[in-house]
């Protein structure tokens, strides 16, 4: 597990960012470098193996300089005018999936900087259907960093690309903590997964931008509460997004589209 972010932190001075080029830049204020912060926070102030000074002082300066490249790498897709997503979930939720069914249906070119501990098989799976993609291997880290979203920069041509997809390590936790750069977060979360997800973590779905519900394939082999789960969802974030996917109903991955079309020309 991390120990940069508190979910199991017992070396105060372990950190894993050495993956690129650092850049100390004085970048100012952000959305996402609050909303990190506000979950951040959260954790430092309800986790009781971080109530020491010197640890709070660890983890603040880690996400300060991460909030710093996040904003740095933002400055790269703006360059570009590179729409950048940041795609979280549980393990299994379906990101991959849904790129991949993604290919040939949407109107702009994206490519993808791909997230997981151990080895390059979701960047393989998307490279076989045609798509840009730079795998990072993440070690013993449960999320992305900015550092290592800049890391996949320079091996990933943006200045071709239309869309950049950030995915996640599979992980409804830390991930909401850590501002990568992106310009917006979606959250999916599987019907498999059971009606509790939503509510168990907040703050997950408090970052959201779009909540996708997916494998909606599946509902009569499950007993979920769609409705309900929409209900909670928007009960913590009353202005987000939210629709429903099965990547065997192009209908659905199409609206999913439709959104990220509108938010990239809302851009341009």
């Amino acid at each position: 597990m991390c120990k940069d972010c508190g979910c199991s932190l017992t070396d105060h001075d372990h950190h894993h960012h050495d993956h690129g080029d650092h850049h100390d830049h004085d970048h100012g204020d952000h959305d996402h470098h609050s909303h990190s912060h506000h979950a951040a926070h959260e954790t430092l102030h309800h986790n009781p193996q971080l109530n020491d000074t010197k640890t709070i002082a660890v983890i603040k300066k880690i996400l300060d300089k991460n909030d710093q490249e996040a904003h740095h790498n933002r400055e790269h897709f703006n360059e570009h005018g590179v729409l950048a997503i940041n795609l979280m979930s549980s393990p299994g939720s379906g990101k991959t999936a849904l790129l991949e069914t993604m290919v040939g249906l949407a109107p702009f070119k994206f490519g993808v900087i791909e997230g997981d501990l151990e080895t390059s098989r979701d960047a393989d799976r998307l490279i076989a259907k045609g798509i840009s993609a730079v795998q990072i291997q993440t070690g013993s880290a449960c999320h992305l960093d900015a550092f290592m979203v800049h890391k996949g920069l320079h091996d990933l041509a943006i200045a071709d690309l239309d869309v950049c997809f950030i995915e996640n390590v599979g992980n409804l936790v830390c991930p909401a903590s850590y501002d990568v750069g992106s310009h917006l977060n979606i959250v999916l979360v599987s019907i498999p997964e059971g009606e509790d997800k939503i509510a168990k973590y907040p703050v997950m779905f408090r970052s959201a931008d779009l909540i996708l519900i997916t494998k909606t394939d599946l509902l009569p082999y499950f007993q979920y509460d769609i409705e309900r789960e929409k209900a909670e969802a928007r009960k913590i974030k009353p202005n987000v997004d939210i629709l429903e996917v099965n990547i065997n109903d192009e209908a659905s991955v199409k609206r999913v589209i439709e959104w990220i079309e509108f938010k990239r020309k809302m851009r341009a």
